[in-house]
């Protein structure tokens, strides 16, 4: 019959006897409960040795075969509970390396994983996103020129192989820190102080940074440098003074440079502008002359030809033209009458003639003579003449009639 069978026996294994006056029905004791499992545990041991102590078999607590089984529940427990612990968790900026007996044999990205449990294998978690910093301070190093300076220099990093950055360098960041300080001694004491100190402390880091990936590389350590920093470089205390002096003249040189150069700009522009205009200016005179010779040259072949046609016409009218141009510059004209009757000048007022002709003849209106002279037989006008050639024409006649008297 069944332990928990319906009836009056109480078969309960656990050794759970009903308490009298009360009712059998309530839940055991907990405490009770694994005190007698204990128990039990002790008995299957104390059954399986009691032959060898006591020499007779019926010393031990029946059911010698649930001894064997409950040892295999507790075996499939306990190896239950080792193969769970295998179980581990990478978080997304990590990455695990797997060991098998200090051996690496695999890398883990985020999420969850499972490597056979200790003693055989192990988990080392690595932040491979962090970015880690190495510092050098107070490093007095040596230039190219035999100066001496001294340099903060900081070193960003990160790790881009996990067992790279564990297993192929003993001690990486140390020997990082080793590596910074090789590489930059070899930057500075190839430049000079003044470029370390002014222009080239761009150059400085950027130089130092390649030549520390390059070791690293070399290296095969994992480590990825993503910035390099050159926090101080100045001379020695002793000589701090003399380096501000020469950092101050350095800067007014600048200043200079910099003002010649706005007044460079501001000049040179005005003179290639003016430059330019007396360029074109002069190509604009160059053209006028040239056409006006052309012109010249062309009226002159035309007059050529008319004077081959005609001369006594054409000489006859260059004169006029001539005469025409000279007279109607001077407001005063004297004529020499050579042959007459002892007066031998005779005067032209012509700016008086212009002057009565822009007034409407007045002076001919009073019966007045525009000419003056001391010989009786000068030639009187009575209507005012046009202009200077009228003139020069009337003179050049008065003329020839006093030489044919």
């Amino acid at each position: 019959m069944a332990w928990n069978e319906p009836g009056g026996n109480d078969n309960d294994p656990w050794g759970n006897r009903k308490k009298s006056g009360g009712g059998g029905g309530g839940p055991p004791d907990l405490d009770e409960v694994f005190k007698n499992f204990k128990k039990k545990l002790d008995g299957m041991v104390g059954n399986q040795r009691g032959p060898k102590r006591g020499g007779g078999g019926g010393g031990g607590l029946p059911g010698g075969n649930l001894s064997g089984k409950a040892l295999g529940a507790v075996a499939v427990v306990l190896g239950v509970l080792w193969l769970l612990s295998g179980i581990y968790v990478v978080q997304p900026a990590q990455t695990g390396v797997v060991t098998q007996f200090g051996r690496h044999v695999a890398s883990t990205g985020p999420g969850p994983h499972w490597h056979i449990p200790y003693p055989f294998q192990s988990v080392e978690r690595v932040d491979v996103e962090q970015i880690r910093t190495a510092r050098l301070a107070n490093q007095q190093i040596l230039t190219q020129d035999e100066n001496i300076v001294d340099i903060d220099l900081a070193v960003q990093y990160n790790i881009s192989d996990a067992a790279k950055y564990l297993f192929n360098v003993r001690d990486p960041d140390q020997t990082l820190e080793q590596v910074v300080e090789s590489a930059l001694r070899e930057v500075i004491g190839s430049t000079g102080l003044e470029s370390v100190l002014t222009t080239g402390r761009d150059v400085v880091w950027n130089t130092t940074g390649d030549s520390l990936q390059e070791v690293l590389d070399s290296y095969d350590a994992g480590v990825n440098v993503t910035a390099v920093n050159l926090e101080r470089a100045q001379p020695p205390e002793q000589v701090q003074a003399a380096f501000s002096d020469a950092i101050k003249a350095r800067e007014d040189k600048e200043r200079y440079i910099n003002e010649a150069q706005a007044y460079r700009n501001e000049v040179l522009p005005r003179a290639r502008g003016d430059a330019q205009s007396a360029l074109e200016a002069s190509e604009a005179y160059k053209t006028r002359v040239e056409q006006a010779a052309i012109g010249e040259s062309e009226r002159f072949l035309s007059l050529l030809g008319e004077f081959e046609k005609a001369p006594g016409v054409t000489r006859d009218r260059l004169y006029l033209e001539a005469m025409e141009t000279v007279l109607g510059n001077s407001s005063k004209v004297l004529m020499d009458q050579s042959g007459g009757n002892g007066n031998s000048l005779m005067y032209l007022p012509i700016d008086k003639l212009l002057d009565q002709n822009r007034t409407g003849g007045t002076a001919t209106q009073r019966g007045d003579s525009p000419l003056s002279s001391s010989d009786n037989d000068s030639p009187r006008f009575t209507d005012q003449p046009r202009n200077a050639a009228d003139l020069a024409r009337e003179a050049l006649r008065s003329r020839e009639r006093g030489t044919l008297r």
